[in-house]
């Protein structure tokens, strides 16, 4: 883990030197406060952080640690069930770890709960041939949310071992053998947030039909009914309907392009 010092502070803007050895878009913890932050830009031995916390008190000759990395979410059981703030801090369980309200700085609480056991019913077998994005198993977390867990990206193998019962998070429930020796797997993925995920294909848009009969379909009583008419006439008059509009610039232009075949800029 490598370590600077703040040289100066503007605002959530922190420029910390001493960091040649981070990289671009590291997770650090600033202060002994251990305030949360991402490294946006580097020159040098320099490094601008972006921090996500209050910065007040802090000055420069303060310690700034890097975590060596990307800012990640936990994905896994318990994801639906929880309550985030923008960088998946559990607000739940930081009030209860608080004793407050209020989002106290530099306190560290793991996004999924490792302390809760799921119930995991395996989907795949010993002797089975997997890749990344198979199903090995099953989490029923609400009553009408099933979480599918997967083999992470990257990996493949065969089934050395494969558990059913009652796991928290981060225990193993199943084996891979694999080129490369075996590998653990856990109902949990952490994956970086500037990182797509993969997919095999994406989903075309639904045909012309279903989306004429989404259009008829009213917001809600309080909100006003507008028609949408094309001031183009080489525009099918078809391409025309009514639908509701909120009060509101903004949710107005929300509603708009989701009713509409059309781009709101």
């Amino acid at each position: 883990m490598s370590q600077g010092t703040i040289k100066k502070v503007a605002g959530p803007l922190v420029i910390a030197e001493g960091m040649r050895d981070a990289n671009m878009f590291d997770v650090v913890r600033v202060s002994e406060n251990r305030l949360i932050g991402e490294i946006i830009e580097m020159h040098g031995d320099q490094a601008s952080i972006q921090v996500y916390e209050e910065t007040s008190g802090l000055g420069p000759g303060e310690p700034v640690y890097s975590t060596e990395m990307p800012l990640s979410v936990e994905l896994g059981p318990g994801l639906i069930s929880s309550i985030y703030d923008g960088i998946q801090r559990p607000l739940n369980k930081i009030m209860e770890k608080t004793g407050t309200n209020n989002l106290s700085r530099g306190v560290e609480v793991d996004a999924l709960d490792r302390s809760l056991k799921w119930d995991f019913v395996p989907t795949c077998k010993v002797g089975d041939e997997l890749t990344n994005g198979d199903v090995i198993g099953t989490v029923k977390e609400t009553a009408v949310v099933t979480q599918k867990i997967m083999v992470p990206y990257g990996i493949s193998g065969t089934v050395k071992e494969i558990k059913a019962g009652s796991f928290s998070v981060d225990e193993t429930v199943c084996v891979l053998s694999t080129e490369n020796g075996d590998k653990e797997l856990t109902m949990m993925q952490k994956w970086p947030v500037r990182r797509g995920r993969p997919y095999k294909e994406k989903f075309r848009r639904s045909s012309r039909s279903s989306q004429d009969s989404a259009l008829s379909t009213r917001f809600s009583r309080s909100q006003r009914a507008a028609s949408l008419r094309s001031p183009d006439r080489s525009v099918p008059e078809k391409q025309s309907h009514s639908i509701s509009l909120p009060s509101g610039r903004k949710r107005t232009s929300s509603s708009i392009s989701a009713a509409v075949n059309a781009e709101m800029r």
